[in-house]
């Protein structure tokens, strides 16, 4: 991965390499979303997890690549999910439902995440546009969402001919806003958007939201 030959482990103690490196995914990944690409210091990051700089550019190559890994694991864990939708049993509006609560859910219980991918819009996501990996691994849910789509079309329950691309964004926006505006929000509008009293109230509204749009009566052209 790099020229930097391995350095000896401290006290003579083998260390395992996939839990070190986990490790070190972990803090950069909060120091990252802490301070952004720029603020972030990878002598911090090796400082809180008791190894070395210089065995962190051994794993990873150097700061760039660092950040470059953590926004891989951090897209990776959302693939995951989506990967792991089971709607198949579902109808079309259940099914739709059901795919925008696990985005729901997956934003709101990774803030790391939501972070860390404006950080990366604010470097207009060369990273990303350079990462091989993240290249390749596409989104499971936009085919769960052509599958859906063409579903509920052929049965004549969604009337809105829409793009599988589009209604991803438009899923992703309200989950992604409600956690990256949280603070502005509230500070505009006295309402903290990630208050548990009104969780469900907006689950159920994303949905009812996504619904409306997909089932309502189009003016004919």
């Amino acid at each position: 991965m790099t020229s930097v030959e391995e350095p000896a482990r401290p006290g003579g103690r083998i260390r395992d390499a996939v839990r070190t490196q986990a490790e070190i995914l972990d803090v950069a990944t909060q120091e990252f979303a802490r301070a952004g690409f720029a603020g972030a210091r990878v002598d911090e990051i090796a400082a809180r997890t008791r190894t070395t700089k210089r065995m962190i550019y051994y794993y990873f190559g150097g700061k760039e690549q660092l950040f470059t890994a953590v926004l891989e694991r951090a897209y990776a864990v959302i693939r995951e999910a989506e990967q792991g939708l089971d709607v198949e049993h579902l109808d079309p509006v259940a099914a739709i439902r059901r795919l925008a609560e696990v985005t729901f859910d997956h934003h709101e219980q990774h803030p790391d995440f939501i972070r860390l991918v404006s950080i990366e819009n604010i470097h207009e996501a060369v990273h990303i546009a350079a990462s091989e990996k993240l290249g390749k691994i596409g989104s499971p849910a936009l085919d769960v969402i052509r599958r859906i789509l063409e579903q509920g079309q052929k049965s004549g329950l969604f009337t809105a001919d829409v793009d599988a691309v589009d209604l991803h964004a438009m899923i992703s926006s309200f989950c992604f806003f409600r956690v990256a505006n949280r603070h502005t929000f509230g500070a505009l509008f006295g309402r903290d958007l990630i208050d548990p009293g009104r969780r469900e109230h907006y689950r159920a509204m994303l949905g009812d939201m996504v619904i409306a749009y997909l089932t309502a009566e189009r003016a004919a052209d």
